[in-house]
């Protein structure tokens, strides 16, 4: 380590994943089905009709996975859990091989000195549970989500020591329930809301069963937060940006950290008759639960302008890489989300803003006063493979750089940041969007084919993470 890092001695560089995106091995080894297994069967739902069935088979390739950590020097693994190779069901007996999995997966790291991050939730609900009480529309799946966490808690007490309970519920919530864009592929507003309050209840029943159990190590939800700013300095257009920001951020993150929803959203929604119901004893409950940490799963900002009650609704999103093609998008009479003339972005239309991620950290220690374990960041772009079979991924390395060193100057700053994971480790289905957008440090060969050799390449990312690692953020060049 040099003496200019401002990073933490113990700060975790590592790199993430999620359970269907990489494994495949879908239905071995007693798996169940989850809702994804069933979703992407749904013609139109994902991009060519790519599935994670074989996804990029880390399932059975996970030691030269690890083995590529080890080489990079990465300090930290952030992976999900499939429920559905615990408990096929959700519920029942547990499978001992598809728990034994991830056995085998944790002794890996933890060999290869990688600090495992294990994520409880990352989309893959056991479709048993969907078709039984529509998964997240029941308060059963509060008893059923705290067993099945309570098994990995007791599995794992002294191997694992960061957690994370939700990813990003703002996103499965909405994508599902309100664009049909997610299982299980609804749009009604109210459903939306009171699925949310019930999630709310399982994160923090969840958080409470870990510190009740007094489990050695750290828990939190991820929160895909996107800083949401105004166009100008025109009051209309301030207001919708607050709206923005109340709705979109503080309506999940008031819940995590204080238990409270925001004062306004809940306002409006009664008015418009979709809050969500709140039994006696629900917000006590959470009330109670802290997490340890935030979870922060950062890519873009957001820029809004005043939208009138006649104004845009929700428009239509890219999920092809067809730079432009995404359409302004808002709630009439609260905000609609304008493009930054003042930043660049992705083929996917994502805005490209490295000091948002300062800013990001900067609002929610203000606000909340949690530390951070930024558990997402990255680029999904269109990588070339050479007949060398090198990735000369510039633009990723630019894209991390600029991100790495806003992390720094909000560390110098005052907030306390638990560590940075890139998203991702590996290229792997990025849900709607196939195998053509590609995050990683480690190339495979896989496409909407889905018949590649599934090989990896070392991109040129990958050597330059390794550097900075070495360096701890020392050396960004």
């Amino acid at each position: 380590m040099t003496e200019k890092s401002v990073f933490p001695k113990d700060f975790l560089w590592g790199s993430a994943s999620a359970a269907y995106q990489v494994e495949g091995a879908w239905n071995e080894d007693g798996k169940g089905p989850s809702v994804w297994d069933e979703f992407v069967r749904i013609p139109g739902k994902t991009f060519k009709a790519t599935n994670g069935d074989l996804a990029v088979d880390h399932y059975h390739r996970y030691k030269e996975d690890v083995a590529l950590m080890k080489e990079q020097g990465l300090k930290a693994y952030r992976f999900s859990v499939a429920w559905t190779r615990i408990f096929p069901e959700g519920r029942g007996e547990v499978n001992q091989a598809g728990l034994d999995f991830y056995i085998r997966l944790v002794d890996e790291l933890i060999a290869n000195g990688i600090e495992p991050v294990l994520t409880l939730y990352h989309w893959d609900l056991p479709k048993a549970l969907q078709e039984e009480y529509g998964g997240w529309e029941s308060r059963k799946i509060i008893d059923d989500f705290v067993n099945y966490a309570t098994v990995l808690f007791e599995t794992f007490r002294d191997k694992v020591h960061f957690w994370v309970s939700l990813n990003e519920q703002n996103v499965f919530i909405q994508l599902g329930y309100m664009l049909a864009a997610h299982p299980p592929g609804v749009t009604d507003e109210k459903r939306m809301y009171e699925a949310n309050h019930i999630a709310n209840l399982v994160n923090a029943s969840v958080i409470n069963k870990f510190h009740e159990m007094k489990m050695p190590g750290k828990i939190g939800p991820s929160f895909a937060y996107t800083p949401n700013y105004a166009f100008d300095s025109d009051p209309k257009n301030v207001l919708a940006a607050e709206n923005a920001e109340d709705l979109m951020a503080h309506w999940w993150m008031d819940i995590y950290a204080w238990g409270e929803y925001p004062i306004a959203v809940m306002d409006l929604l009664k008015k418009r008759g979709v809050a969500p119901t709140i039994e006696e004893g629900d917000m006590a409950l959470l009330r109670s639960a802290k997490p340890d940490f935030m979870g922060m799963n950062y890519y873009q900002t957001a820029t809004n302008k005043f939208n009138p009650i006649d104004g845009v609704g929700q428009g239509k999103m890219n999920t092809t890489g067809k730079k432009g093609s995404s359409e302004e998008s808002g709630i009439p009479g609260l905000y609609k989300k304008v493009q930054n003339p003042y930043v660049d972005r992705t083929n996917w239309d994502w805005e490209i803003d490295p000091m948002g991620i300062h800013i990001a950290l900067r609002r929610i220690t203000s606000r909340y006063r949690l530390p951070i374990l930024i558990t997402e960041n990255g680029l999904g772009e269109y990588d070339k493979i050479t007949s060398e079979n090198e990735i000369h991924d510039e633009y990723r390395i630019k894209y991390l750089k600029d991100h790495v060193a806003a992390v720094g100057d909000a560390i110098a700053e005052g907030c306390t940041v638990l560590g940075y994971c890139t998203w991702s480790y590996t290229d792997l289905l990025s849900w709607l969007n196939g195998y053509q957008k590609r995050y990683g440090f480690v190339y495979v060969d896989q496409d909407e084919t889905q018949e590649g050799s599934l090989k990896r390449y070392k991109k040129d990312s990958y050597y330059w993470y390794q550097r900075v690692i070495a360096s701890n953020g020392a050396d960004l060049d």
